[in-house]
């Protein structure tokens, strides 16, 4: 049927060129909405970034991960790089069924909180990691937080490398555009950056450590001042966010120790690369048992002063009790009304029981001030 014949004709007619225009504008990577049954549809959201790099360089031009991964099984010395952030399974099912990614490998990458791994699934290897981000505060409450954390999921293959990555911590936009200086590194391949992720997440560590430590300086100078007051509840949190610290760091050392042993799936120089991190990881985790230990001393020494203080306190009111045990036994003698007390004729007699109070009270004053009870 012609323009003319349509019903609708004139109005087709006349939107042809916008429609033309909006499909030259379309960006790449999308599909018309005309071709949505053909495949097409929205873009997946969750992608960051993807891009080819041949030979150490970005190849120029907006691509996606089903072209690019074309373009690299076409291209000598090129891999692609996918960047994920927080993608669910509908996201992510297409994209591990194009790399040919295992379904274990699927649930890792839509898992958010895991223990840092390297896993091997045929020609592709899953490497788990914690990223950590140093929560800033004013004061040290109970409540508040110290550390969060979060996880990036690397896929190595032949020719790609997928990193995922779950929470605000750890972002990579940064790493990518320090490793995009330098294609002498990007040239290595997908391990590359592999190493450039680990070891952007080892220095985070280092950099959350340092913080840690100020904040245990704070605490120890508050739980030692003069008349401070209960911070147990304080040390408590720290312990327990130490402890979380701890976790996402720790775990990673049989990881690395893994890749540096790995001389058959590895080049040499990425190993060297890989050894240079662990020995920045090791310092992190030598520092956190350090704190760890620090906090416990801190708060047992807490608990001691705790104790000592109620002692005192304890000390001062069994001496004050004392004191008006003896005014109250003198009072007490004197209020029998015994027929006959010499002392209640005595003209005198008032006052010398009152002189009689006084110096009881004086007298065992400063023997219990001498002794430190008061």
């Amino acid at each position: 049927m012609s323009d003319e014949q349509h019903p609708t004709g004139v109005a087709w007619a006349w939107t042809a060129p916008l429609r033309k225009a909006a499909s030259r504008i379309r960006p790449a990577g999308t599909a018309a909405t005309d071709d949505a049954d053909s495949g097409g549809g929205e873009p997946d959201r969750s992608v960051v970034d993807c891009a080819v790099y041949v030979d150490g360089r970005r190849r120029p031009g907006a691509c996606d991960y089903d072209s690019g991964l074309a373009t690299v099984r076409q291209t000598p010395g090129s891999f692609l790089w996918l960047g994920l952030h927080e993608p669910s399974e509908a996201d992510f099912a297409p994209i591990a069924k194009r790399f040919g990614l295992d379904e274990l490998a699927v649930e890792a990458a839509t898992t958010r909180r895991q223990r840092p791994k390297i896993e091997h699934f045929a020609d592709v290897a899953l490497f788990v990691l914690r990223t950590t981000r140093y929560v800033e505060h004013s004061t040290l409450t109970e409540t508040c937080d110290v550390v969060e954390t979060g996880s990036v999921v690397l896929f190595i293959g032949d020719g790609f490398v997928i990193t995922v990555r779950h929470g605000p911590a750890g972002p990579l936009g940064p790493v990518r555009a320090d490793l995009e200086k330098r294609p002498d590194r990007l040239a290595q391949g997908p391990w590359a950056v592999a190493h450039a992720v680990a070891d952007n997440m080892v220095d985070s560590y280092l950099e959350v450590a340092v913080a840690f430590e100020n904040d245990i300086d704070e605490l120890e100078d508050h739980v030692f001042a003069p008349q401070s007051q209960n911070r147990a509840a304080q040390i408590y949190q720290l312990k327990r966010e130490l402890m979380e610290f701890k976790r996402a760091v720790a775990p990673l050392q049989h990881p690395l120790a893994s890749l540096i042993d790995d001389k058959e799936g590895l080049p040499k120089e990425i190993r060297r690369y890989f050894r240079d991190v662990n020995d920045h990881l090791l310092r992190t985790v030598e520092r956190i048992v350090t704190y760890d230990d620090l906090l416990n001393s801190i708060l047992q020494a807490r608990l001691a002063q705790l104790s000592v203080d109620q002692n005192n306190d304890m000390r001062k009111i069994a001496a004050w009790a004392a004191i008006a045990a003896a005014q109250t036994a003198i009072a007490g003698v004197y209020g029998m009304n015994f027929e006959y007390m010499p002392e209640l004729q005595w003209k005198y007699g008032y006052a010398g029981v009152l002189a009689l109070m006084f110096v009881v009270a004086a007298g065992l004053y400063r023997a219990f001030r001498r002794s430190g009870w008061l």
